[in-house]
């Protein structure tokens, strides 16, 4: 991976993450660079490496309590859903587990960054929807959302700030973080049947649409484009879109339990995409949950069909 910048804009593709166990999200967050430089579409100038997210960085959303916490393998099980956590030393997790998911976190802030200078970034990785300041859950240790809208907030780099979540779980840690905060707008399309249930969470979600099990691309889409429309009336001007954009929605995943094709997640990703451009609404991207592995090709796909269509630059 290397630092660059190209024409006008940036994509943001961190490369070689790895996991503990390939069933968390290694489709998501191994995204094949073959299939970019194949196409003839990638620029090597476009791809950014991150910094690990550091401890300092951290505290800015977590308690020291809670990252204290996390050198407990018994909290590591639970938070990730992985038993065989509990058999390989705090050593080992942390190198194969929880720093891949630091650098992701820093991912996820370097995007926000780099979108608000170049109209648009990807992450491929973060996304950890499911972590709040106080605690982890659904995979995510980290709240890296929560993080990088934190940081432009501090840093005076945006007074407002809009969330859209089309991960087919809700994402209840960042809904957590912002429950009395105005300056920010949460669209959350999920399905209503599934993990993680938070109702006190959802009480924080400025527009909610709750999907049901097998909802598929003809009245997703839909419901997306009312609902997207709706939220920039409610909400007009935004200085940054995070947009997480988990391809758990996929018609096998087995978690998401929905039924979006693959063309659906692309012509998904270009509704969002050219609603925030059109706007001229910054856009960050992260890619969040997929259990399939079909996600890694959809969402090169996807990327690659924004390129095609204009709304990204990747030469």
């Amino acid at each position: 991976m290397k630092f660059g910048v190209m024409d006008g804009v940036q994509l943001f593709i961190p490369m070689n993450t790895t996991f503990l166990s390939s069933a968390l999200r290694s489709a998501i967050h191994s995204i094949p660079k073959k299939i970019y430089n194949k196409s003839g579409a990638l620029d090597e100038s476009a791809v950014l490496r991150p910094k690990e997210a550091r401890n300092e960085d951290l505290l800015l959303v977590h308690s020291e309590e809670y990252l204290h916490s996390l050198g407990s393998r018994l909290t590591l099980t639970r938070i990730l859903e992985v038993g065989l956590v509990l058999f390989f030393p705090n050593w080992l997790v942390n190198r194969r587990v929880l720093r891949p998911m630091r650098f992701q976190t820093g991912g996820t802030v370097l995007a926000a960054r780099i979108s608000l200078l170049k109209g648009w970034a990807i992450n491929i990785g973060g996304g950890f929807h499911h972590a709040s300041g106080g605690r982890g859950g659904g995979f995510c240790v980290y709240a890296d959302i929560t993080l990088a809208i934190r940081i432009l907030f501090m840093s005076e780099l945006i007074r407002s700030a809009m969330i859209v979540d089309v991960d087919a779980h809700q994402g209840n840690g960042h809904e957590r973080d912002f429950a009395a905060d105005r300056r920010v707008y949460i669209l959350d399309l999920f399905n209503a049947h599934i993990y993680p249930h938070d109702e006190v969470a959802k009480t924080s979600i400025s527009r909610a649409v709750p999907l049901d099990v097998g909802t598929e691309d003809d009245i997703y889409l839909r419901r997306l484009d009312r609902e997207l429309g709706a939220a920039f009336r409610d909400f007009p001007s935004p200085d940054v879109l995070i947009y997480v954009a988990g391809t758990d929605s996929l018609a096998d995943d087995p978690l998401g339990l929905l039924r979006l094709s693959p063309q659906g997640i692309i012509r998904r990703d270009e509704l969002v995409f050219r609603a925030a451009i059109q706007r001229q609404v910054p856009v960050t991207m992260v890619t969040s949950g997929g259990y399939t592995n079909r996600s890694a090709k959809v969402i090169s796909d996807s990327i690659l069909n924004l390129n095609k269509k204009g709304l990204i630059q990747l030469t």
